[in-house]
């Protein structure tokens, strides 16, 4: 495969992932109670495939360099997104809002970095 179309199907996994992570955010804020674990899971595994495929690309192909900056954001966001996970929903402690914002804010730029890569 091609690095533009690993990189078209990073961003579509990247993409659903978004929508679970808005569903998640929107449960935190609106029903003051942390999202179901199901869901966060789902969240999870689709943003690790989207990110393993694009650590992938990277490794295999010669990415544009919006891609290499939106897989940089996407390992710390990462990296925040395991520990809202295993600090806080595991624990069934109640996440943080200011973690929350800021994960999703890294998150969706590195996602329109990406998606700039893929089809700009």
């Amino acid at each position: 495969m091609e690095a533009i179309g690993m990189i078209q199907a990073a961003a579509g996994l990247f993409a659903v992932a978004a929508v679970g992570g808005i569903v998640m955010a929107a449960i935190r804020i609106a029903a003051k109670r942390n999202p179901p674990h199901w869901l966060a899971m789902g969240h999870g595994f689709l943003a690790g495939a989207g990110l393993t495929l694009l650590i992938y690309a990277a490794l295999t192909a010669d990415l544009p360099q919006r891609a290499m900056a939106a897989l940089a954001l996407f390992v710390v966001a990462a990296a925040g997104g395991v520990v809202l996970n295993l600090a806080y929903q595991m624990r069934q402690r109640p996440l943080p809002m200011g973690f929350v914002l800021g994960h999703a804010a890294l998150a969706a730029v590195a996602l329109l970095l990406l998606l700039s890569a893929a089809f700009g």
